[in-house]
């Protein structure tokens, strides 16, 4: 069984989210607790997205603690601005997961 953490900012996200999309992202976290390496990687095995529709949730995985973070999720038209973000603050986010 994998570890499977959320930022803050995430939460927030998260709580403002629909009703159906919270729905999702639950289940998307208990097969993440389950299998590290579900949805798609973006650059790295370590950067990874599952889709919903046209939107994105995006985490961070490591195989080797059996960790992930939910990072963010967003529409498709922010994809490239939530991908930068997460790249520029990755050693922020990585701590969550080593």
């Amino acid at each position: 069984m994998n570890e499977v953490y959320v930022t803050e900012t995430f939460s927030k996200i998260y709580d403002a989210s629909e009703k159906s999309e919270r729905e999702w992202i639950k289940k998307m976290k208990d097969q993440i607790s389950e299998n590290l390496c579900v949805g798609k990687p973006l650059r790295f095995d370590w950067f990874r997205e599952k889709k919903l529709g046209g939107k994105r949730l995006y985490f961070l995985i490591n195989e080797t603690t059996h960790r992930a973070v939910l990072v963010a999720f967003g529409d498709k038209k922010e994809q490239q601005k939530i991908i930068n973000h997460i790249w520029l603050n990755k050693e922020k986010y990585l701590e969550f997961v080593n």
